[in-house]
């Protein structure tokens, strides 16, 4: 094991994940992500003789499901670790895992730098920031997001439930980001513009540029980027129309991240930031099936609930 590598491992098994002795946990990695997978494994094979160490090749997009082993490995041990170069968050792998009593955290796209970094953090401060965020807009029945750079964006999550990711995951069927931080919602519908000058894959952090995206009813009708588009073009072959669904709404509450990275897994839960992403929401309390989730991070967004301007956590809470 890298040794650098061993204190954020730690924190992810026995801080995060709390994996008992008695316990079966499958570690799930890539050809890219070995190192970080193997420190994850180490840690959890010291403390049960039931650690496993599954490797696939990386996928091709955020949010394609892993070989049918890998998902059998997932819904069959009590918790999982999967660090990929592509998200299996919003997959079918995940979310089976977890109805079938599996807990556990997806580290999709992380990088030594990111897993040293994000995994030094206070938990029990991110857990208070989440409750505070997640007490102001739980009951809105309207979210508006604004922006220096030019987002006015109104969504309305209706019947849909907002959700926190605290990185605490010792209970049955509970499931995380690592690194953590962040109260999200798949809306209903949503209406407006957006701009994101923080980060967004394939151009990770951005300098100098933003990405204008316009949405109506719920999906979005006008992507700025020519890559991001394509990416999106390729997943409407397979789903139509759904491709462009305006999936999720976030609001970061990681408190100890104090600048942007161009990570989304991590840039995307610093405190006073929104992410928006485009695409599956099936995995977040949404009805929309798709090969793709794509995030975009506002470095400087206002949020307002129901009218009122709510105070976004950041560094200076710490």
């Amino acid at each position: 094991m890298v040794e650098r590598l061993r204190k954020p491992a730690e924190t992810a098994v026995l801080q995060c994940l709390s994996l008992g002795s008695g316990e079966s946990c499958a570690v799930v990695t890539d050809e890219k992500r070995r190192p970080i997978g193997e420190a994850l494994y180490e840690v959890a094979r010291e403390v049960t003789d039931e650690a496993v160490l599954l490797e696939y090749p990386s996928g091709k997009q955020h949010g394609s499901e892993p070989p049918v082993p890998v998902a059998a490995a997932m819904k069959g041990a009590d918790a999982f670790l999967a660090p990929t170069t592509k998200s299996l968050s919003h997959t079918r792998a995940r979310g089976d895992a977890c109805e079938a009593g599996a807990r556990g955290a997806t580290l999709p796209g992380i990088t030594e730098e990111v897993f040293v970094a994000g995994l030094d953090a206070d938990y029990d401060a991110i857990a208070d920031a989440c409750e505070a965020v997640h007490d102001r807009v739980a009951d809105a029945d309207e979210i508006r997001i604004t922006s220096p750079q030019g987002t006015d964006l109104t969504v309305e999550p209706g019947d849909r439930e907002w959700l926190s990711d605290t990185g605490q995951i010792q209970e049955p069927g509970a499931f995380s980001n690592l690194p953590a931080g962040e109260v999200f919602v798949s809306p209903e519908t949503a209406e407006g513009r957006y701009v994101v000058d923080g980060t967004m894959m394939p151009h990770g952090l951005l300098e100098g540029r933003t990405l204008e995206f316009e949405v109506e009813d719920g999906f979005v009708t006008s992507v700025s980027d020519e890559e991001i588009g394509a990416q999106l073009e390729a997943a409407a072959e397979s789903v139509g129309r759904d491709a462009y669904n305006l999936a999720e709404l976030g609001i970061g509450t990681n408190v100890g991240v104090t600048e942007l990275v161009g990570s989304v897994l991590l840039d995307e839960k610093a405190g006073g930031t929104v992410h928006l992403a485009i695409g599956d929401d099936a995995g977040i309390g949404g009805d929309t099936d798709a090969p793709v989730h794509l995030d975009g991070i506002l470095r400087e967004p206002t949020v307002y609930a129901d009218g009122e301007e709510i105070d976004l956590p950041t560094s200076a809470d710490c």
